[in-house]
């Protein structure tokens, strides 16, 4: 069971048709709300979703990060393994 924001609850189970076939069951608190799917099709819908919130992620960071200021730090010479043998 998912708690919607409305306050109400969507319930995903998985049942099986009269010919026997399993089917994904999408059921919201409301009269005649409810999604039967076969697995394929609630294969496609969890990609679908997967891959919109994928999208709301980057574009939630994207925002996060156009709002940062990056600050300049004094550069440093660069004391690798190698600089102090071309030092010389």
């Amino acid at each position: 069971m998912i708690e919607l924001e409305s306050g109400k609850a969507l319930d995903i189970s998985l049942k099986e048709d009269a010919q026997g076939r399993d089917r994904v069951v999408l059921t919201l608190e409301a009269p005649d709300s409810a999604l039967n799917l076969s697995p394929h099709q609630a294969r496609v819908l969890a990609t679908e979703l997967i891959m919109a919130v994928n999208r709301a992620e980057v574009r939630n960071n994207l925002k996060h990060s156009h709002g940062m200021v990056r600050e300049k730090q004094p550069a440093e010479p660069k004391r690798g393994l190698f600089s102090q043998a071309f030092a010389k």
